[in-house]
């Protein structure tokens, strides 16, 4: 199966839908009692939530990725606002993850502090920081071990927000609860599960990325060592060698009456094990790691995505799980190596498509096809909405006008492009697509 033929879609149009996709974002925003400014996950909902994965702080990052692309302080004080609601949600959060809870909140709002000089979000997200290290148990912080809600992510998390004292602490545990395997090791994501997953979100990979990025970032070879030790098993177990690379989500495959055994994002597919080996090739100067990122994306394309082939196949317009998080790894491509700016077309064009446009603005509603309706609402969020779209739309739009492919807030689990091209741009805006 080849990649669905590439229309180019003007840069200008897809720079006027994220405008609209940001106007829809900004009006669902509700106000808090003390001026901030929260979201629900979904318009319909009632209960505001502050996390990355769903909420407000997911909300922040293109909020300055619109701040800085187009120069409008008014979503700087958006920005500001929001990290208002989320420092007051600090003391009540009940998780401590960094997609989930309370170490995700903390990384926004230093990220606040630091781009926009809020000493108040600083102080809370120290606040937060100090509450996650008080509620550590001595080897982790709840039912989930992983990366979206569990140690690796409470690590990269810390790290990133400048905590890397907490950074080791949160990922030492891996040491001594890592399972040697006929390849290498993994380990259990959650407590009373016999299924071991493999991929990002959940699994031994992105338990390796954090391994990876905090050993590199402490001196800890330990670490290091370990996480290549996970990404070997992971490795081990392809399926679509040697050109490709597809690992099932699980072994033994968890909840099989819902869950398929192989899917191609961002959270259990190649389009995320990309963005890991991208990591390892980073840290060790390896050229086997940046191979297997290209075999990743050499089964992406050829998966047929975004294309709906079937129903489960690709229903997703979002960053965690769609078309956004592919995109994404197709920019960082392009940043890097100079690929072609085909398939990244293909993303953009289906976006475009698939667009909700009105009076309102603009928004994407995910489909499932178990459900009726099948149209999903629409959602705020990163994951599953608005945020993490636009947030892709725009840095699209920029590396296409040859401007500067890093994010103005860099996610953990994605490494900042490490090859800046100065000849990237070959006046995509124009030229011709050419079938992949």
């Amino acid at each position: 199966m080849t990649a669905p033929e590439a229309t180019a879609v003007a840069v200008d149009e897809v720079e006027g839908l994220a405008v609209e996709g940001l106007r829809w974002l900004t009006e669902a925003a509700r106000e808090t009692d003390d001026g901030g400014l929260a979201w629900t996950d979904r318009l319909s909902d009632d209960e505001l939530t502050p996390t990355l994965y769903s909420g407000t702080a997911g909300i922040v990052p293109v909020l300055l990725e619109a701040w800085r692309h187009f120069g409008d302080d008014s979503y700087a004080e958006t920005a500001l606002r929001a990290a208002r609601s989320i420092a007051d949600s600090v003391d009540g959060m009940d998780d401590d993850s960094l997609y989930f809870g309370r170490t995700g909140m903390a990384l926004v709002l230093r990220s606040v502090n630091d781009e926009l000089g809020d000493a108040d979000a600083g102080a809370a997200a120290d606040r937060a920081l100090g509450l996650v290290r008080s509620r550590f148990d001595g080897l982790r912080w709840g039912e989930l071990f992983e990366l979206m809600g569990g140690n690796a992510g409470i690590g990269l998390g810390a790290l990133v927000a400048g905590d890397a004292e907490l950074a080791v602490l949160a990922v030492e545990p891996y040491l001594r609860t890592a399972e040697q395997t006929p390849a290498g090791v993994h380990w259990a994501w959650r407590t009373g599960v016999d299924s071991r997953l493999h991929h990002v979100s959940h699994g031994t990979l992105g338990i390796a990325l954090a391994l990876a990025r905090v050993g590199q970032a402490t001196g800890r070879a330990d670490l290091v060592e370990l996480a290549l030790a996970g990404a070997a098993d992971v490795v081990a177990r392809d399926e679509a060698g040697p050109e490709g690379f597809l690992v099932l989500h699980s072994t033994p495959l968890y909840r099989p009456d819902v869950i398929d055994p192989v899917s191609y994002g961002w959270c259990h597919g190649p389009a995320g094990d990309a963005q890991v080996f991208r990591l390892l090739r980073d840290v060790t100067a390896d050229p086997v790691w940046s191979a297997l990122a290209d075999r990743c994306w050499h089964t992406v394309l050829h998966s047929g995505l975004p294309q709906r082939l079937r129903p489960g196949f690709w229903d997703n317009n979002g960053r965690c799980c769609g078309t956004a998080g592919v995109l994404a790894l197709a920019c960082d491509r392009i940043a890097e190596q100079q690929d072609p700016y085909d398939f990244a077309h293909v993303l953009v064009a289906d976006l475009v498509a698939r667009a909700i446009r009105d009076t309102d603005g603009a928004r994407w509603s995910n489909f499932e096809h178990r459900a009726t309706p099948s149209n999903l609402e629409p959602c705020s969020g990163w994951a599953m909405g608005n945020a993490g779209i636009v947030r892709e739309l725009l840095r699209f739009v920029r590396l296409s006008r040859g401007g500067d492919p890093q994010y103005a807030f860099a996610w953990p689990d994605q490494p900042p492009v490490t090859v800046l091209r100065p000849d990237i741009n070959s006046d995509p805006t124009t030229a011709d697509v050419d079938v992949l």
